[in-house]
């Protein structure tokens, strides 16, 4: 859908009231250069046909641990309980997601402005970038809940109006990631794919979707086309570890029957050059700690308990 302000051609059509075929990506997936970052060039070739990137070792386990002590400390914060910011899982009390993390916690804020961190988000966008979302994303032992197949860019572009998918999202594990707690799982190569989407966006929709989406995703046939096409794979590994993907990745998780609990730091990184219009969904834009309306690039930080 296109509003006055989003006059521009919209590339990325959803939400319709019939089911029409996938849409082949016209943007590019990196935008930057080898000479322009960190990553070198097998990194961003895989990045580039994958639509991923995992790096092992990104925080040291001491690292870890303070991050870890962090989540707990906002888990318990009876101030951000009281807020939108604790999503938890339905039917249970246990914490599924908290928002705006790099605003409540100075650790995490100093965390995504170190230069390895972000110049690889800059690297792949080309550009200066903002935050667009950040989160901890809970699976706890018994009683986490996966979340279906989906393209991030689709409830972005949608929802917040994030006209291109011009965006990286950064996962770091703060636990161990097996194949059977509840790990990421994406197709690789599918993010070049677009799959527009049926059905009529709720007024709030944000409210339900966090815990359990049902506007915004594929079809089964449509899930079962890309696996066929593009197979399966999964983000596993030590606690420190970290996963950039790109915004039109399709992916989705499992819900965790294990007593190992799964915990990631959840960055989206989004260029300055991609900043959000009116949503395309036709909607009310969602509240900032959704879809960031403040643009204001990231500045680096040095000298902090993760240079």
């Amino acid at each position: 859908m296109t509003t006055a302000q989003n006059a521009v051609k919209d590339y990325y059509p959803s939400r319709l009231d019939v089911p029409t075929d996938p849409v082949r990506r016209p943007h590019p997936t990196v935008w930057g250069t080898r000479a322009s970052g960190p990553f070198d060039a097998d990194a961003l070739s895989a990045y580039e046909s994958k639509g991923f990137h995992i790096e092992e070792g990104m925080i040291n386990p001491a690292q870890v641990q303070n991050c870890w002590s962090e989540v707990e400390r906002l888990a318990a914060d009876p101030e951000l309980a009281k807020s939108e910011l604790i999503v938890r899982e339905r039917g249970s009390d246990r914490v599924r997601s908290i928002f705006s993390v790099h605003e409540v916690s100075p650790l995490i804020d100093q965390l995504i402005r170190t230069p390895r961190i972000l110049d690889r988000a800059r690297q792949i966008l080309g550009s200066e970038v903002y935050v667009h979302q950040s989160r901890i994303n809970c699976m706890p032992g018994f009683a986490g809940t996966g979340f279906y197949w989906h393209s991030d860019f689709e409830t972005w572009h949608a929802e917040d109006g994030m006209p291109t998918p011009r965006a990286v999202s950064m996962s770091i594990a703060l636990t161990d990631n097996y194949p059977f707690n509840g790990g990421l799982m994406l197709m690789p190569g599918a993010h070049r794919t677009y799959v527009p989407c049926v059905g009529e966006t709720p007024e709030n929709n944000y409210k339900s979707s966090l815990q359990a989406q049902r506007i915004g995703v594929p079809s089964e046939d449509a899930v079962t086309k890309l696996a066929y096409e593009f197979g399966i794979e999964q983000f596993t590994g030590p606690a420190g570890s970290a996963l950039f993907f790109d915004s039109n990745s399709m992916h989705g998780s499992a819900n965790n029957i294990t007593p190992y609990p799964r915990a990631n730091i959840f960055i989206v990184f989004n260029s300055v050059e991609n900043t959000l219009v009116e949503p395309y969904a036709g909607t009310r834009p969602r509240p900032n700690h959704l879809g960031s309306r403040d643009f204001t690039p990231l500045t680096p930080k040095s000298g902090t308990p993760f240079a």
